[in-house]
């Protein structure tokens, strides 16, 4: 629980770079906003017509009770709000990333250069995009797992929520992650090795990330801070762990090779003459 509680406290130091940069900051909130609202329009067109949904899902249940049959489709109704909670923060996170590509590389190198380790190489839009489309791939993905656990009787709601949270936040901290981590040269499978080595903080920064994604307008307040954030997290993961457990430090150097002095010499065939001997002194 200790590195939960650590990578909770890692994003609201996020929180902090509103004090270092807060022209970056700001700037950070406009592409949350546009993809805010959105986002905001498809779940309110989702709500209005859930239970039309949730109608033509169970026709077999008209002739039932109406008790069983409300019970029914009111479980198959949290289970879509779930999977959708699911779907909307992943994706929300997904596309303002890369949307806002150019805003949050100056958050990122706000808080690698107060570090003194601001890397040269650039994330770019294309790369942004490209780890969006799967980290909305994998939520997806979970949203559906999450939505049939919710069908369970019972126990069905509460575990496809704590499901969902648990999920969620590893996804958002992988991708939250993947700019600090890649401009440091580490891949996508080198990346997640990391993330695995400290599976507890890294989790505990993505579950608070996801919980305040759920708060209304909390995904546009947060999303600059979780930023900053990922970038101390992956800041102190390299520390605590060492570069050469991820492959993060350089490669060993090529071995040249031996130079013409060093090469033992080979006496010609049918030379009388001693063998060289190897170069060490009688």
């Amino acid at each position: 629980m200790r590195g939960f509680w650590r990578g909770v406290r890692t994003l609201f130091d996020g929180f902090g770079w509103w004090r270092q940069a807060p022209g970056a900051m700001a700037l950070g909130l406009v592409p949350a906003v546009i993809v805010a609202a959105l986002a905001t329009a498809a779940i309110v067109t989702l709500a209005a017509f859930a239970p039309a949904l949730v109608s033509a899902l169970t026709p077999f249940a008209d002739g039932w009770h109406p008790f069983w049959a409300g019970a029914l489709r009111v479980a198959i109704g949290l289970a879509l709000v779930a999977g959708t909670a699911v779907a909307a923060a992943v994706t929300f996170t997904a596309v303002t990333l890369a949307v806002g590509e150019p805003f949050y590389e100056r958050i990122w190198r706000s808080v690698e250069s107060a570090a003194g380790e601001a890397p040269d190489a650039r994330y770019g839009f294309w790369r942004a995009a490209g780890d969006g489309l799967s980290l909305i791939l994998r939520g997806l993905l979970v949203a559906v797992a999450v939505g049939l656990i919710g069908l369970i009787p019972f126990v069905g709601t509460v575990l496809g929520a704590v499901t969902g949270a648990v999920l969620s936040g590893l996804l958002l901290t992988d991708e939250l992650a993947s700019r600090a981590l890649t401009a440091r040269g580490l891949n996508r499978r080198e990346r997640r090795r990391l993330l695995r080595t400290q599976r507890s903080t890294a989790l505990g920064f993505g579950v608070a990330t996801y919980l305040c994604f759920l708060i209304p307008l909390g995904a546009v307040l947060v999303m600059p801070a979780a930023v900053a954030g990922s970038t101390l997290l992956s800041q102190r993961l390299l520390h605590s762990t060492g570069d050469s457990e991820v492959s993060a430090s350089p490669r060993p150097p090529r071995q040249e090779p031996p130079s013409q002095a060093s090469r033992p010499v080979r006496s010609d065939r049918g030379s009388n003459g001693p063998c060289p001997s190897s170069g060490r002194p009688d």
